[in-house]
């Protein structure tokens, strides 16, 4: 116990020299310009987004995702900001950029593409649930569906041997992840994500999410969208579209339930199935 309290604290002082959010590209300054100013219209949000072709490719992915479910094609970023709205753009802009802090390094341990896969699955997956449950807070969703796992990553950059040792216990003494991860660091991917969020001063929300997102009904506050992308995380492995190996050991919290008022067990279970097609044509839709 000792040993891990140590471990932990090594870990927090590791993770409080990590000052300030990640360096983010400057056009998410003149995109939280345009977007605080009143009188700022979607052709100027526009202009400024249309400077960046990569986030430019991802607005119109998510836009065009078989998840969000909208009509018609969105072929241009003006429509995307009319039919995503100003503050979901914000949303999105930012939680793309802090993914991509943290996937711009290399380590034969960690597959980038299936972590970002597995993201933007769980992302969608809480918005359109989220939607279909009657909640108005699917741009929240979506943004905390797509940090969820911002722990892993971060693990895997700051702590390049420590991420290798976990594997090998998991692997090795097939063990969960998350009991390697405290046996290791002394903390969760879960806690350092909550940590940074925090620290960054995002909204409370996200750190909640992050913080009980394998265990929603641990939640103070914030539980029905940390129930949501509950949910939308372990549809991705119950489904095998997006699943990640970080969740091979994931165990649905019944609480949610309740907590979402989705019936008993049954019901739940015909109701994960019922997205099995949207699933897997989200998947192959995706631009990595």
């Amino acid at each position: 116990m000792l040993d891990q309290q140590i471990k932990k604290e090594k870990t927090k002082n590791i993770l409080s020299k990590i000052y300030n959010l990640p360096a983010l590209p400057f056009i998410i300054e003149e995109v939280n310009s345009i977007i605080e100013n009143p009188k700022s219209s979607a052709a100027q949000l526009s202009q400024v987004i249309s400077k960046d072709p990569a986030l430019s490719i991802k607005l119109l992915s998510v836009a065009n995702s078989p998840l969000y479910g909208f009509p018609r094609r969105v072929s241009t970023i003006d429509f995307a900001i009319i039919i995503l709205g100003f503050n979901h753009i914000r949303n999105i802009t930012v939680a793309f950029s802090i993914m991509e802090s943290f996937n711009n390094f290399k380590n034969l341990n960690f597959d980038h593409k299936k972590f970002w896969i597995h993201s933007l699955m769980t992302a969608t997956a809480a918005k359109r649930i989220s939607s279909d449950l009657g909640f108005r807070f699917g741009g929240e969703a979506f943004t905390a569906g797509l940090l969820h796992d911002l722990g892993i990553p971060v693990i895997c950059k700051y702590f390049p041997r420590e991420f290798k040792q976990i594997n090998e216990m998991v692997e090795n003494l097939s063990i969960s992840y998350e009991e390697a991860e405290l046996k290791v660091l002394g903390v969760t991917h879960k806690e350092i994500g909550n940590y940074l969020i925090e620290k960054w001063n995002l909204p409370q929300f996200l750190a909640d999410v992050i913080l009980n997102h394998h265990q929603p009904s641990d939640a103070e506050e914030n539980t029905t969208i940390t129930a949501l992308v509950h949910l939308a995380d372990y549809m991705t492995q119950f489904l095998q579209f997006g699943e990640f190996e970080w969740d091979n050991h994931f165990k649905l919290d019944n609480n949610i339930l309740g907590i979402l008022n989705l019936g008993d067990e049954k019901y739940l279970e015909n109701f994960i199935l019922s997205y099995k097609e949207l699933f897997q044509n989200q998947l192959e839709s995706i631009i990595f």
